[in-house]
């Protein structure tokens, strides 16, 4: 489905059953593995429980989750296999789904997964059952649906439903797909079109758009873990932030990226802020906390930064819309090369993004492998050229709410800033680290860096276009 799915029919998959909910509704779901129980509530619409095993991504998320516990995964009424000639999408019917599976299989207590507007659904659950939830797993989430429906995008994309499903349908995969990637943006499209019908979406925006369960959240009595990616579209930090703290010691754990997808992007990353919370995963002792509560690494750490020339000026060139095509072509590029190359975002800094590397080597290969991949595409688009400047410094950063802080990455910072577009600048400590790697240096002598007293090093990453 995403990125060439397929189905797999030597593979086992699970086995679909079926229960009943109190209103007679027949709701699909499968079980994973053997142990104490995780349910899965579907991400509404985008619920289909046997089209999802063909995504790799989407099968492998599921596969992880279920390492050291029971995976129960369902579709909502309406979507997927369940039943679609429903009429009742009310936040109560909803939650008449999870209730006849918890006591379909006799769930005396389990952990709880929820996203997007099926989180108002488990909070509602979590609320009037705390004997039966252990833990309340909320990715992306909010208790109110007018906290995320006032954006332009928001309504604009809701005006489209009303008027044309197919359109809707791919304008809602670029969205979550990013705009630049249109192949799996039409598979996720094609995917999204059956998961459910225009009708029940309607019926379902409708429900949820007068949904709020900010009054229960006082109520819920379960360990909370709430999960977001900062550069989410649509979903702003301060709907998270205030989502955790009315939540009775709920813990909020913020993570680099921006696809509301789990399962895309940083996964492991997910899986295992999940793990530590559920006790699956111990803590990382890799970095010592101080006294503040952050973590000092404890060996030495690279920084990158990317920089797009003058994205100000593309911006009035092209227009907001294409600029902000070109961006995405960036963010992809970059982000493949980080995935390659064991880089590990830490953040969108509007033109460019941060990454660290726990390898100098792992950090100059993907520095290269940007640039050329870089010049690859500026020979086959010339109109949308994308020039960029990047920067490497090496040290013990500050860890601190998904973040590094410190000297470390100031001067990488400022690093970047000295490049000349298409240029890789490295400070000494890196160049020194590589030593023998293969990588070719060209002393560019000392500079005073911005913010700097002292001066420091410079040298640049010779490299060339191809393979």
């Amino acid at each position: 489905m995403i990125h060439g799915a397929e189905w797999r029919e030597n593979e086992v998959n699970p086995s679909i059953q079926y229960v009943h909910t109190a209103d007679g509704v027949a709701i699909a779901y499968w079980a994973l593995n053997e142990g104490l129980p995780l349910v899965y509530a579907p991400i509404i619409p985008f619920s289909h429980i046997q089209l999802e095993w063909q995504i790799p991504q989407c099968r492998r998320w599921y596969e992880q989750l279920a390492g050291h516990r029971q995976l129960i995964r369902y579709d909502a009424r309406g979507c997927g296999l369940s039943e679609r000639d429903v009429s009742d999408f009310s936040l109560d019917g909803l939650v008449l789904d999870l209730e006849a599976v918890a006591d379909g299989l006799h769930l005396d207590n389990f952990a709880l997964f929820a996203s997007s507007d099926a989180s108002m659904m488990a909070i509602a659950y979590a609320a009037r059952h705390p004997d039966r939830v252990s833990h309340l797993i909320l990715w992306s989430a909010w208790a109110r649906r007018e906290d995320v429906s006032r954006s332009a995008q928001a309504r604009s994309l809701r005006a489209v439903l009303e008027q044309d499903w197919t359109i809707y349908t791919e304008t809602v995969a670029r969205v979550l797909m990013g705009w630049a990637a249109e192949g799996p943006a039409r598979e996720f499209a094609a995917f999204y079109r059956a998961c459910t019908s225009a009708d029940a979406v309607r019926a379902l925006a409708a429900s949820a758009y007068e949904t709020d369960v900010s009054a229960l959240l006082p109520q819920i009595r379960c360990p909370t873990l709430v999960v977001h990616r900062s550069h989410i579209p649509g979903v702003g930090l301060p709907v998270v932030r205030d989502l955790a703290a009315r939540i009775p010691n709920a813990r909020l754990a913020l993570l680099e990226g921006l696809s509301p997808l789990p399962f895309l992007e940083d996964t492991q990353a997910v899986v295992r802020a999940i793990q530590v919370f559920l006790g699956e995963e111990p803590e990382d002792d890799a970095a010592a906390p101080d006294v503040a509560g952050r973590a000092i690494a404890s060996a030495p750490v690279t920084i990158l930064f990317t920089d797009m020339q003058s994205s100000t000026a593309m911006t009035q060139r092209l227009g907001d819309a294409r600029a902000q095509d070109v961006l995405h072509v960036h963010n992809s590029i970059v982000r493949a090369a980080l995935k390659r190359l064991d880089g590990s975002e830490v953040k969108h800094t509007g033109d460019g993004i941060m990454a660290s590397f726990a390898s100098a080597t792992r950090g100059l290969e993907c520095a290269v492998a940007i640039q050329r991949a870089l010049a690859t595409h500026n020979a086959s688009a010339p109109d949308g050229a994308i020039h960029v400047r990047i920067g490497l410094n090496a040290g013990e950063p500050v860890a601190e709410e998904s973040d590094l802080f410190g000297t470390a990455v100031q001067i990488a910072a400022r690093v970047c800033e000295h490049a000349e577009p298409d240029q890789i600048l490295v400070s000494n400590v890196v160049r020194e680290l590589a030593s023998g790697k293969g990588f070719l240096f060209s002393d560019r002598g000392d500079s005073v860096l911005r913010g700097f007293e002292d001066p420091v090093r410079l040298f640049e990453v010779r490299w060339s276009p191809g393979d």
